[in-house]
C-alpha cells in the first residue's frame, strides 16, 4: 500500500534543496517517492499523513552497532574494576557477550531496532558477538529486524579469544548467514584473530564477494600486539592479507595510526566508522580524519542508537582534535548511504523517510541548514518514519510491535543476562 504524505517541505538529502510538494511513497526495497501536484489523480488510494509545517528527508543510518550491548544500560558494575582499555572488554564486555542466548540476542535486537527506528534510523549495520550462542546468531537478529522494520546488513564478530573451536564456528555462521543474505565477515580486532582464522575470514569475503568488519587501532593495546607478534602495525597486516581491497570493508575506530597507515586506508577502496562517543567512555583516544580521505561515516559503537547525537559528538570533540567543520559532519552522517548504495545493498532506497517536526524560531533554509542539522535537530524531533515505504513509526510510536509488550520482555531477559554475567 502507498503512503502520501500532504503538505511537505522536502529536503533533500544530497543537495539540501527545500521543496514544497505532495510526496507519493511507493512500498517496497525497490520502491521509489514521487512528487505530486495537490491537483493530481491518483490510481490507488494511498494512506494519507498530513505534514503541514513539517520538514521531510531521508531516514538515518547506524553505520557501526552492538546489537549485543543493549541490554547493558544500568547493569551491575564488574566484579573487578577495570585498569586499563583490555580490561574493559575482558571484565564487562566479554563477560556480558558470553552470557547472551536465544532469548537475550532476541530481546537486545528488538530493544535496538525500536532505538534505532524512534531515532529515524531505517537501517544498521551491526557487528555481533555471542561466543556461547553462535549457531543462528544472526538469524535471530535479521528476523528481529524485519519484525520492527528495519534493514540490516549483519556480520558474526570472528575471534580467538574463547578459542579455535568458537572461532570455526563464527566462520560457519557467517558463511551460514552469507548463503542466504546481504552481510560482512566480522572480525573482532587484530590482537584476538590468528593468522590462520584471519586469511579463512578473507577467503570467506572473496567467496562471497563482501567486505570485512573489524575494529581498528581502538587503542594502543592493538598495535603494541600486532608489532610484538607480527613485526607490522595493524593496518599493515590488514593489507598484507588483502582487507583492504574491498569496497565493502569497514574499519571502526583508527584512532592510533601513523602517516603509513594514514595512506594505506586513503589509497584503498575500504571505508572508516568513527564512533566518538564509544572512544570518550573508554578513554582511549580521539578520531581524526586527518588524511584519511573522504570515505568516513559514523556509529555508535552500541553506545546508543541517535545517530544525531552521534554526529554532534563527533563535531565538538573534533574541533580540538580533528578537521571537522559543519558540512564534513553532516557528510560524514551521510556516507553510509553511499557506501550502502555504491556497493548494491538493499533496504536503504528512497523510500525510506523521516517526518520531522522541528518548530525552530529561525528561519530554516537550504543555506542554514547545516546550522540548524549541529545546534538545533534531535531525535525528539523525528515524528514519523517510513522504512521501505512502510510507516513504522507513527506520532513517536512504533507501529509493528507493541512497545509496552516489548519493553516487558528485554527487561525481564534483562535481568537474567545480569544474573548470568555474576556467576
Amino acid at each position: 500500500m502507498s503512503l502520501l504524505l500532504k503538505n511537505t517541505t522536502y529536503i533533500d538529502w544530497q543537495s539540501l534543496e527545500f521543496i514544497e510538494t505532495d510526496i507519493l511513497v511507493e512500498e517496497g526495497e525497490k520502491g521509489t517517492i514521487r512528487f505530486v501536484e495537490q491537483t493530481e489523480s491518483l490510481n490507488d488510494d494511498p494512506a494519507i499523513i498530513d505534514c503541514s509545517g513539517k520538514f521531510v528527508t531521508k531516514s538515518f543510518t547506524v553505520g557501526h552497532h552492538h546489537v549485543y550491548s543493549a541490554l547493558a544500560r544500568g547493569m551491575p558494575a564488574p566484579q573487578e574494576t577495570p585498569k586499563n582499555f583490555y580490561e574493559i572488554l575482558k571484565y564487562i564486555w566479554w563477560n556480558l557477550d558470553k552470557a547472551l542466548d536465544k532469548d537475550t540476542i532476541e530481546a537486545s535486537a528488538l530493544a535496538t531496532a525500536i532505538a534505532c527506528a524512534k531515532a529515524g534510523s531505517t537501517f544498521v549495520i551491526d557487528h555481533h558477538a555471542s561466543p556461547n550462542y553462535i549457531d543462528g546468531s544472526l538469524e535471530i537478529i535479521a528476523k528481529t529486524f524485519e519484525k520492527v522494520g528495519v534493514s540490516h546488513l549483519l556480520c558474526y564478530e570472528i575471534t580467538d579469544r574463547d578459542g579455535l573451536d568458537k572461532s570455526k564456528k563464527g566462520l560457519t555462521e557467517s558463511e551460514q548467514y552469507l548463503q542466504k543474505h546481504q552481510g560482512l565477515v566480522g572480525l573482532h580486532a587484530s590482537f584476538t584473530v590468528s593468522e590462520e582464522i584471519f586469511k579463512n575470514a578473507v577467503k570467506l569475503m572473496e567467496k562471497y564477494h563482501t567486505g570485512i568488519h573489524i575494529h581498528v587501532a581502538e587503542d594502543l593495546y592493538d598495535q603494541q600486539f600486532c608489532q610484538d607478534n607480527y613485526g607490522k602495525r595493524v593496518v599493515e597486516r590488514l593489507n598484507d592479507h588483502g582487507v583492504l581491497n574491498s569496497t565493502k570493508t569497514i574499519l571502526a575506530h583508527c584512532l592510533h595510526i601513523n602517516d603509513t597507515e594514514r595512506d594505506l586506508i586513503a589509497n584503498s577502496k575500504t571505508w572508516i566508522v568513527e564512533n566518538m562517543e564509544s572512544n570518550l567512555k573508554n578513554k582511549v583516544g580521539y578520531f581524526n580524519g586527518e588524511g584519511l580521505g573522504e570515505r568516513i561515516m559514523l556509529g555508535t559503537d552500541g553506545m546508543h542508537s541517535d545517530m544525531l547525537r552521534s554526529t554532534r559528538a563527533a563535531y565538538f570533540v573534533g574541533q580540538k582534535f580533528d578537521n571537522i567543520d559543519f558540512e564534513s559532519a553532516y557528510q560524514r552522517f551521510r556516507n553510509v548511504h553511499h557506501y550502502l548504495d555504491s556497493n548494491n545493498f538493499s533496504g536503504d532506497g528512497e523510500n525510506n523517510l523521516v517526518v520531522l517536526d522541528y518548530p525552530s524560531p529561525t528561519p530554516v533554509t537550504k543555506e542554514n541548514f547545516h546550522g540548524h542539522f549541529i545546534f538545533g535537530l534531535t531525535s525528539n524531533d523525528v515524528q514519523h518514519v517510513i522504512s521501505n515505504g512502510k510507516l513504522i513509526v507513527k506520532d513517536k510510536t512504533v507501529q509493528t510491535i507493541d512497545e509496552n509488550e516489548i519493553l516487558a520482555f528485554t527487561r525481564e531477559q534483562a535481568a537474567r543476562l545480569w544474573k548470568r554475567m555474576s556467576r
